[in-house]
C-alpha cells in the first residue's frame, strides 16, 4: 500500500526503526490518501494557475489566503480561520544588468530579496571565490561571488554553504569599498536561470545593490577575468521597501476528543517569490497539509490529541507568520510541530530537534510509516517556537531537483510529480495521526521560562 508506492516513486534508505504493525484507522488513512489519484496535484495547479506567484503584501497573497481557508472549510474543517499579521512588503520594480566590455550582452538577473536601488551603476568586476578573497582591491568595483553550491543529495546539506553568500555578500564586500554585488544562483543545475531569495545588511556597512546571476555567466565573467581581461557591467535595480501591510497565517483544527489542548501542528507556508508561482516552495507543502487535513476529517473517528494545520505568512521575507505564531500560541501545548517545506518530492525521511526524550517519543511513534528518522532538523516557520521548548520537525523528500528551479520563474505546477505529491501528503497524513493517536507524549519546557 503505502509503503510500496513510496518504493514506486524513490527508493527509500532503510528504516531507523523497524516499522511496526500499521493501527487500522492509519491503514484506511493512508488507503484513502492513496485512492485519491491527482487530487493533490489538482488543487496545486489550481492555486499555482489561478493565484500564481504570492508575495506577501500582495493581493495575490490575500486571495490565496480566502482560498485556503474556504478550501478547508469545503473539506470539513470548519473551524479555518485567518489571523492577522503584520508584515514588510518589498517590490522589486524594473532590473537590467549589461556587460559592457569586453562584449555587450544582457544579462539575465534577478535582484535579491531586500536589495536597494540603483539608477544605473557601471563599474569593472572582480571575481572572489570566497569571503577571504576580499580586500581593498574591490573599492569602487562590483564583487562578483562565483561560488558553486556543491554537487550530491540530499541537496538540502549543500544549500547553506553556497546561500551564505546570497545573505551575507553585500555586507561584506561593501566592508571592502564595493559598489555593488552579483552573486552566482545557488543551484546546482541551470538553464540560464538566476535564482532570488533573501539577504541582509549588517547595521554597521553601506548598503549596496546585490543581484543574482545565473551559473553560466558567473563562470563566463571569471574566465575572463582569469584572463585578464577587463569585465564591466551596468546594474539598474529598482528594489523598494513599501512600509508594513496586514496579512494572515491560516489556521485549521481537527480537535482531540482525549486531550484537546494537546497540539500536533503540521504547516507549511503560503507565501511565495514574485517569480514563477511558487508550486514547490511551498505550494507543494501547503496543498500536503490541506490534503492532509482533509483526509483525516473524512476519516471520521476523531484524533486523540487535536491536529492544527498552519499556512504561514512572509517565509521569504523574515518569517513573519511564524514569529505571530510563535507569539500568540507558543505558550500552548505543542507535543510536536512539524513543517513540510522542501517541495513536492517523494517522502524519504524525517529530521527532528528536541530533547533526548521528545526525540525517542517520535521516532516511536512514526515507526509505523516505515519512513527513516534522518537526524536533526525541523523548518523555518517552526523556528520560533523553539525557545518554547516545543519538539520542532521537518519533512525530508527528494530534493534531488528542487533547488534547479527553487526562487526562479521556472517554479511552476509542470515541474512537481503527481505520484510523488501524493506520497508526501500521506506521509504529512499519516505523522499527524500517527503523533496525535501516540501515548503519552513529553510536554514542551521552554528554554527561558521568561518565554512563556
Amino acid at each position: 500500500m503505502f509503503a510500496l508506492l513510496l518504493a514506486c516513486v524513490h527508493p527509500a534508505p532503510a528504516p531507523a526503526i523497524a516499522p511496526a504493525a500499521p493501527p487500522p484507522e492509519l491503514e484506511r488513512l493512508l488507503a484513502s490518501v492513496d485512492a485519491s489519484g491527482d487530487r493533490a496535484w489538482h488543487r496545486l495547479a489550481r492555486l499555482c494557475d489561478d493565484i500564481g506567484a504570492r508575495p506577501a503584501g500582495s493581493e495575490a497573497y490575500l486571495k490565496s489566503t480566502v482560498w485556503a481557508e474556504e478550501g478547508m472549510k469545503a473539506d470539513g474543517i470548519a473551524s479555518a480561520r485567518r489571523e492577522p499579521v503584520t508584515h514588510p512588503v518589498w517590490s522589486r520594480g524594473a532590473e537590467e544588468a549589461v556587460m559592457i566590455t569586453p562584449q555587450v550582452r544582457t544579462l539575465p538577473i534577478l535582484g535579491l530579496g531586500g536589495t536597494v536601488a540603483t539608477p544605473g551603476i557601471e563599474a569593472p568586476v572582480v571575481v572572489v571565490h570566497s569571503f577571504d578573497e576580499l580586500s581593498p582591491a574591490v573599492a569602487g568595483k562590483i564583487v562578483l561571488y562565483n561560488v558553486p553550491m556543491a554537487e550530491g543529495v540530499p541537496a538540502i546539506q549543500r544549500y547553506g554553504p553556497a546561500v551564505a553568500y546570497r545573505g551575507q555578500g553585500a555586507s561584506r564586500a561593501a566592508a571592502f569599498g564595493a559598489v555593488a554585488v552579483l552573486v552566482r544562483s545557488v543551484t546546482q543545475r541551470s538553464l540560464q536561470t538566476p535564482h532570488t531569495g533573501a539577504m541582509g545588511y549588517a547595521a554597521d556597512q553601506p548598503r549596496i545593490p546585490a543581484a543574482a546571476v545565473t551559473t553560466e555567466d558567473a563562470d563566463h565573467i571569471d574566465r575572463l577575468t582569469a584572463r585578464g581581461i577587463e569585465v564591466r557591467v551596468r546594474l539598474r535595480l529598482s528594489g523598494q521597501w513599501l512600509g508594513d501591510a496586514t496579512g494572515a497565517n491560516v489556521i485549521g483544527e481537527i480537535r482531540g476528543t482525549e486531550r484537546p489542548e494537546e497540539i500536533v501542528l503540521i504547516g507549511a507556508h503560503l507565501d511565495s517569490w514574485d517569480v514563477g508561482c511558487g508550486a514547490h516552495d511551498d505550494g507543494a507543502g501547503v496543498v500536503e497539509v490541506m490534503e492532509a487535513m482533509r483526509a483525516i476529517a473524512a476519516l471520521g473517528v476523531p484524533p486523540r490529541r487535536t491536529i492544527r494545520a498552519v499556512l504561514f505568512d512572509n517565509e521569504e521575507h523574515g518569517l513573519s507568520g511564524g514569529k505571530a505564531y510563535a507569539e500568540a500560541h507558543g505558550a500552548e501545548p505543542h507535543v510536536v510541530a512539524m513543517e513540510t517545506d522542501l517541495g513536492g518530492g517523494a517522502p524519504l525521511g524525517w529530521a527532528r530537534t528536541g530533547t533526548p526524550e521528545q526525540r525517542a517519543w517520535l521516532d516511536a511513534a512514526l515507526a509505523p510509516l516505515g519512513i527513516p528518522v534522518v537526524g536533526e532538523g525541523g523548518g523555518a516557520d517552526i523556528g520560533p517556537l523553539v525557545p518554547y521548548g516545543v519538539l520542532v520537525a521537518g519533512l525530508r523528500p527528494d530534493d534531488s531537483h528542487y533547488f534547479d528551479v527553487h526562487h526562479t520563474h521556472a517554479d511552476t505546477v509542470d515541474k512537481v510529480d503527481p505520484d510523488a505529491l501524493r506520497a508526501a501528503t500521506g506521509a504529512v497524513a499519516g505523522f499527524a495521526w500517527l503523533a496525535a493517536n501516540a501515548p503519552d507524549a513529553p510536554l514542551p519546557v521552554p528554554a527561558n521560562p521568561a518565554t512563556k
